[in-house]
């Protein structure tokens, strides 16, 4: 349970009602609200006092805050996001909003990128926000691919189609990659790109590591049977080949040429390893929720919130998202619904073409 759900399980019936009145006028009016204008909307009957009471309750406990002196509170970030994940009432989607969202997609327009943008118009235009509109992954072959690092735990890949489409990722990297080896990593890839997209990219990378290992077992098979070699972490990620005794053996053995073979290869593999980290990596997608000011680091200064919903192709998979975003007192009971409906719509849509 996290913090918001204990803090409202605890709380009393007129505590809740105030908390959920105060977040509710605050959404649609944009101000802070005083005690005195809450006793009118009160389902029970109490005085200001009361109210104030207990708004200063709900201060302490860090849902509400008071921006000026005696001019009524404002939810604070936490209370909005107690609010939306505990206390919202979503609305359906009425139905000019419903309308506006229609006649986006009577189009019998072919290219998906126009259809998309006319969705993030109309998401703007009714939400009065803007809108966020994430394209299916392109699946055509790749011309060209570059991976740029960011930070130690980001990296953006860039991605080239044949067809001149231009797509930009960011993943997080694995563990200890510098730029000079996402470099190497490009320069592997964009070596045989050509005409394949990125899952054929990834199957023949797994095929590489399968060759790979195959060609390391069977000439190390002699050394691992005497004892001389050992697999460590064997079948794992990390796996390695430890040589014991090496200098002895390239001394009084011929197999010397045999033993820098096999190093090369491990070494290749555990570059393909790599490589095919990557691949993986760019592949991913990220999970879809409401973010709220500073959970998300891209609207931590404006103090923004972002709506957003996946959609899905015939396969049930997400293949992009669509989304809005606005201030943190967005009026999430109307938007949310808005965004879920835009989104199911577009992967009908998406859907029903990759069928035709």
């Amino acid at each position: 349970m996290n913090d918001g759900s204990r803090i409202l399980g605890e709380m009393n019936d007129r505590s809740r009602e105030v908390f959920r009145r105060v977040v509710e006028t605050y959404l649609s009016s944009g101000g802070p609200v005083g005690s005195r204008s809450l006793t009118r909307t009160m389902n029970e009957k109490v005085s200001a006092a009361t109210i104030r009471n207990v708004m200063q309750d709900l201060e302490y406990l860090g849902l509400l805050d008071s921006p000026h002196i005696s001019a009524g509170r404002v939810p604070t970030q936490l209370g909005l996001r107690m609010f939306v994940d505990g206390l919202m009432e979503v609305s359906s989607v009425n139905e000019v909003d419903r309308e506006k969202i229609d006649a986006t997609m009577g189009s019998n327009e072919r290219d998906v990128s126009t259809l998309l943008d006319r969705v993030g118009s109309a998401l703007s235009g009714i939400t009065q926000g803007a809108s966020l509109v994430l394209a299916p992954k392109h699946e055509a072959p790749i011309k060209h691919i570059e991976f740029v690092s960011l930070a130690p735990d980001r990296a953006l890949v860039v991605l080239v189609f044949a067809d001149g489409h231009v797509e930009n990722r960011v993943f997080a990297p694995p563990l200890g990659q510098t730029a000079s080896s996402m470099r190497e990593a490009a320069n592997f890839l964009n070596a045989m790109a050509e005409g394949r997209t990125l899952s054929d990219l990834r199957n023949r990378m797994k095929t590489e590591i399968t060759q790979r290992r195959r060609e390391i077992d069977s000439l190390a098979a002699d050394l691992v049977e005497s004892g001389l070699a050992v697999w460590e972490h064997e079948g794992e990620a990390y796996e390695r080949l430890i040589v014991r005794g090496r200098a002895n053996l390239l001394a009084e053995s011929g197999d010397a040429a045999d033993l820098d073979r096999i190093r090369t290869l491990f070494d290749d593999l555990e570059r393909k390893r790599d490589i095919a980290d990557f691949l993986e990596l760019t592949e991913e997608g990220e999970g879809v929720r409401i973010f709220i000011g500073s959970e998300n680091k891209l609207f931590s200064l404006s103090g923004s919130s972002l709506v957003v919903s996946p959609y899905m192709n015939a396969d049930r998979k997400i293949i992009g998202a669509v989304g809005v975003i606005g201030p943190t007192r967005l009026n999430y009971g109307r938007i949310v619904p808005i965004v879920d409906y835009t989104a199911q719509l577009v992967g009908r849509l998406l859907s029903d073409r990759g069928k035709g």
